[in-house]
């Protein structure tokens, strides 16, 4: 289950587990983000390559428009799957 919520400081955080099922259910809440949007991902446990997928797409979206995603507080085994797939060098991991 992934759970997306607002912070107090206006970045998006994301609860749980980004899997090809909520990838599919949360498509259209991504496909709504406009402006730069930073992602917190400290309670993120989990994303499939569909959910790097959801990801790149959103970004590319935002990138087309003068913006982008920006990806805070990465766990390190998730930040090692960007690095594995090179998404390190896409997007600004913080």
């Amino acid at each position: 289950m992934l759970d997306i919520s607002t912070g107090d400081d206006g970045s998006i955080r994301l609860r749980g587990r980004l899997d090809a099922v909520q990838a599919e259910k949360q498509a259209g809440v991504f496909a709504a983000f406009s402006g730069p949007c930073v992602l917190d991902c400290r309670e993120l446990d989990y994303i499939s390559s569909a959910g790097l997928g959801l990801l790149f797409g959103t970004h590319k979206k935002l990138v087309s428009s003068g913006e982008g995603l920006r990806l805070i507080n990465l766990k390190p085994h998730i930040r090692e799957l960007f690095a594995i797939a090179h998404f390190d060098s896409i997007f600004q991991l913080d």
